[in-house]
């Protein structure tokens, strides 16, 4: 099972264009100011309706509490920090993993 987490930044490319009534912004500090001063809402009528799609038929999720050592867990969090995981999502995937081969 391969799971890779991508750390590269998604958000705008700076300089970004103008949208509308929006401005152009050089920065995300001159973007976050903007927001900072301004609502949504006074961009309403440039707004545009979106499809939401909830998929009700996904098995529901559960928690399991697993107390470990607390050496185990500093090593489990270092190996998860090499791969880009929290200690949740790679125990989940060892776990997974485990099962698959049972």
């Amino acid at each position: 099972m391969t799971n890779k987490i991508s750390k590269t930044y998604k958000g705008p490319k700076y300089p970004t264009e103008a949208q509308g009534k929006i401005p152009a912004f050089y920065s995300y500090e001159e973007e976050a100011n903007f927001w900072d001063t301004h609502s949504f809402t006074e961009f309403e009528d440039e707004l545009k309706d979106v499809d939401i799609v909830f998929e009700l038929n996904k098995p529901r999720e559960e928690t399991l509490v697993l107390r470990v050592q607390k050496g185990l867990k500093e090593k489990l969090a270092r190996v998860a920090r090499k791969k880009g995981l929290n200690v949740s999502s790679l125990s989940r995937i060892w776990l997974m993993e485990k099962l698959q081969s049972a």
